[in-house]
């Protein structure tokens, strides 16, 4: 039987538009929207210029992690040492300003601790094939001891000539009161987003997460793609811990403590799946703000911040479930 134009088009309409309503992330996105419209009915502080800039501040260092981790679990791996490597770039830029040096040789000497680092953990997966879990267990360790010892485990509070510029780095609102993090990690994930649907290393990274042995037949280059991904795992923790470390004006080494699993759990609740082969930079946005809002949440709620662990841990499940329901529908089809 012949198939009309007008049923052809309507076929791909219905197809795009289930497409997009099967897709995990928008699922975690319409939560997103109805919890902040049930917050906002429920308490009086939820919707206030104020806590809304919070809100949105305060994602955006979960957020630009998730954006590098995201790309790791793409391609079926796993970077733990993310919140020590915060703990350290943060350590490295305030100590070296605290030593008088520019604003410019501090961030320098952060990101290329932060790309060695990320270096070092890809190196050992990808050609001598430690285990990512150990991998960066590992660093998580080491990591936060170099933090301690660069500054002698005390709280680095002064940053030299140009400490007002590293505080109106972080803590500014340049463009219409925007919070400057916010621009900073819309503008990354933009950027994470055109790499991973536009371009050949981001065709790269998925065709290793769907199976690394047909990736390597056809030519990836895999073990090379591994260490660039780990890399920017560890550059994009560098550079939340110099957007931290502008916004709270100091540095301690217990900064970034237990954040490797909210960043996890932010990458995982926007659809990236710990199998490999699955993730967006927009879900790494929308996981880290469903995170965000269930921490705000409890407060304004007068629920015990304990909980929290509950509830996200509850999220990351009810994540994982969602998957593997719909990986067992794709299959009866």
């Amino acid at each position: 039987m012949a198939i009309t134009l007008d049923q052809t088009i309507g076929q791909k309409q219905r197809s795009w538009l289930a497409t997009i309503m099967g897709g995990q992330t928008f699922w975690v996105l319409i939560a997103v929207i109805l919890a902040c419209i049930f917050l906002s009915m429920a308490t009086d502080s939820f919707a206030t210029a104020k806590n809304i800039y919070n809100i949105t501040r305060n994602v955006t260092f979960v957020a630009i992690i998730a954006l590098g981790m995201t790309l790791v679990i793409i391609t079926g791996g796993i970077d733990l040492s993310v919140g020590s490597v915060l703990c350290l770039c943060s350590m490295v830029l305030a100590v070296v300003m605290h030593a008088g040096y520019s604003i410019e040789v501090g961030i320098a000497a952060s990101i290329g601790t932060a790309l060695l680092v990320g270096a070092f953990n890809g190196v050992l997966i990808a050609y001598l094939g430690f285990p990512p879990f150990v991998v960066t267990l590992g660093m998580l360790s080491i990591a936060r001891s170099l933090a301690m010892v660069a500054s002698n485990n005390t709280v680095v509070f002064e940053f030299g000539p140009d400490h007002d510029k590293l505080l109106a780095l972080g803590g500014g609102a340049w463009v219409f009161g925007i919070a400057n993090p916010v621009l900073y990690m819309v503008v990354l994930a933009l950027i994470t987003g055109f790499v991973l649907r536009w371009t050949k290393f981001g065709r790269y990274v998925f065709a290793i997460g769907g199976n690394e042995h047909a990736a390597t037949l056809t030519g990836v280059p895999v073990p090379r793609i591994k260490v660039i991904v780990y890399m920017i795992s560890a550059l994009s923790a560098g550079v939340a811990g110099i957007i931290q470390t502008g916004w709270l004006g100091a540095v301690t080494t217990n900064i970034g403590a237990g954040m490797e699993l909210q960043v996890i759990a932010a990458a995982v609740i926007g659809g990236a799946n710990l199998a490999g082969g699955v993730g967006t930079a927009f879900g790494a946005l929308v996981g880290a703000a469903l995170i965000e809002i269930i921490r705000n949440s409890l407060g304004l709620l007068g629920i015990n911040a304990f909980w929290q662990g509950c509830f996200i841990g509850g999220a990351i499940v009810l994540a994982v479930l969602f998957d593997r329901l719909r990986n067992l529908r794709q299959g009866d089809e």
